[in-house]
């Protein structure tokens, strides 16, 4: 179904070179960075824009106190409601906001921008408060979805426009109770969750890190960093060996790298990385990608999402520290693998996979 597009991904991601570069800030980059074309940001825009307002199926993952909670998606969840369930609304939101600022001329651009001002307006965003304060709500979307709204934020506040203004302003008391949530919620988990799923610990803290730092809120980037080093500094040998279990979209040794790497300094982080993952410093280390057996299968293809947050880790790592170059090459590797079978691929993936892809290569 893919038809043409599959090879020109497979030639864009495989024609890479060797050579690398430093930008004045001291990020390292490859010669040829692999970069999405205005017709690949399209196609993957066109995956939230075919669901974002697409109220069913829906999996609301709903605690019900009483028979008035038994709603339609679109009345609990007025904001993001579309694209099978609550967190993958709000990455497909960011998906769009994210390919606008890299890719203003986007062909459907204005009917984004429209959607994106029917869906993120005062009232539904009120309306998403309230279900947030609700008595048996409080721990709705720990830590995942949290994780992706404040990626929204960020990508909305560091993005120049006046519709990113109206949008962050819009969003912001549902941004600053997400904020309230994770300052609640660290000092009372004794133990991190090490699972490649949404409960993931230290995805959430990454994401969460990320707003902190993009609008300088001392307080949760502080949080955060205390309660990585006290979760994951004494960590040693991480088994990546054992990975993936079957259902995995997240690699949890490598989303603990990816928090410490923030969190830590160079001189810290190059000590603690030498016990956590000392093979990964090697040139001739090797990651086997993540096999999907059926993607019409909605746990099975979380393994494409595993490719893809694995390369961003790998992306991320490699344009840090010079010493790791060479995990580009298996990051490649893992988009390559995932990346042609994405468009056009159907539900169980599109609603949410390109959010992964969109992260992996244009975020890094």
């Amino acid at each position: 179904m893919i038809g043409a597009y599959k090879y020109l991904w497979i030639v864009m991601l495989v024609a890479m070179s060797g050579c690398t570069r430093k930008e004045p800030t001291g990020k390292i980059l490859l010669e040829n960075p692999i970069a999405l074309t205005p017709e690949q940001a399209n196609q993957l825009a066109s995956l939230p824009m075919a669901c974002m307002q697409n109220e069913y199926p829906n999996k609301l993952g709903q605690t019900l106190g009483t028979p008035g909670d038994l709603q339609e998606p679109r009345i609990l969840h007025p904001a993001f409601y579309g694209c099978f369930d609550w967190h993958s609304s709000v990455h497909g939101h960011w998906s769009l906001v994210k390919l606008l600022t890299e890719f203003p001329g986007l062909e459907k651009a204005d009917q984004i921008r429209k959607k994106l001002q029917e869906n993120i307006s005062p009232g539904n965003i009120l309306a998403e408060l309230d279900y947030f304060l609700g008595e048996h709500n409080q721990t709705y979307e720990r830590t995942y979805g949290w994780g992706w709204l404040l990626k929204l934020a960020e990508e909305l506040h560091t993005w120049d426009d006046p519709l990113a203004r109206e949008l962050e302003t819009n969003l912001q008391p549902l941004t600053d109770l997400v904020v309230e949530r994770f300052l609640e919620f660290l000092p009372k988990l004794v133990y991190p969750i090490r699972v490649g799923e949404h409960t993931n610990t230290a995805f959430g803290l990454t994401f969460a890190w990320d707003y902190a730092l993009a609008v300088q809120h001392t307080d949760l980037k502080a949080a955060i960093s205390t309660r990585a080093k006290e979760f994951y500094m004494n960590d040693r040998d991480c088994p990546i060996h054992w990975e993936p279990s079957g259902y995995d979209f997240l690699s949890p040794c490598l989303e603990e790298i990816d928090l410490m790497r923030r969190v830590l300094d160079r001189v810290s982080f190059g000590r603690w990385m030498k016990k956590f993952a000392p093979q990964l410093l090697s040139p001739e280390y090797h990651l086997p990608v993540g096999e999907v057996s059926d993607r019409t299968d909605g746990k099975l293809v979380h393994l494409d999402g595993l490719n893809f947050s694995r390369a961003w880790v790998l992306y991320g790592l490699a344009a840090q520290y010079p010493e790791y170059m060479h995990l580009q090459t298996i990051a490649n590797k893992h988009v390559t693998y995932s990346l042609p079978n994405l468009v056009d691929d159907g539900y169980e993936g599109g609603h949410w996979l390109g959010s992964f892809a969109i992260y992996a290569l244009i975020n890094n």
